[in-house]
């Protein structure tokens, strides 16, 4: 399952996902376009956090999540299943608290009038190996508590 609307990794999901052979949901806006040979690719409104509530209505216990969110992360850990980062960061029961922690605070001081974070810097290939190495041993993981 892929909150594909901001997503940088979707190719190599589905390059991976390919290799596995474990089907890919990928869910976007109507507001994006997105075409695939090997995923499934829903779209739903525009409203705000409707890909969303997609995702983690369609999302099971043992399904692998992929999101930035922290939110949909924390909502789909809850319903047993895996969730990653495209970063490469895999969310757990551990760490999830602590990101939703940190966000919240800083949502405050932008509120506040700070200015938190920055302008996104253009994506790496190292960033795209390490994602990839997470999202396999992720992949494998799931696959192996499936048994």
């Amino acid at each position: 399952m892929v909150d594909a609307d901001a997503c940088p990794v979707k190719e190599i999901i589905e390059k991976i996902a390919m290799e596995l052979n474990i089907p890919v949901l990928m869910l976007t806006d109507t507001s994006h376009i997105l075409h695939s040979n090997y995923s499934e690719i829903i779209s739903v409104s525009q409203a705000p956090d409707a890909v969303d509530f997609a995702l983690i209505n369609r999302t099971d216990k043992g399904d692998i999540v992929v999101t930035q969110d922290y939110g949909v992360a924390a909502l789909a850990l809850g319903k047993g299943a895996y969730a990653i980062h495209h970063s490469g960061k895999i969310y757990t029961d551990y760490n999830i608290d602590i990101m939703l922690m940190q966000r919240d605070i800083a949502k405050k001081r932008r509120r506040a009038g700070d200015r938190v974070g920055g302008h996104a810097k253009k994506r790496t290939p190292v960033q795209d190996k390490e994602f990839a190495d997470a999202f396999y041993q992720i992949c494998r993981q799931a696959m192996l508590s499936e048994t």
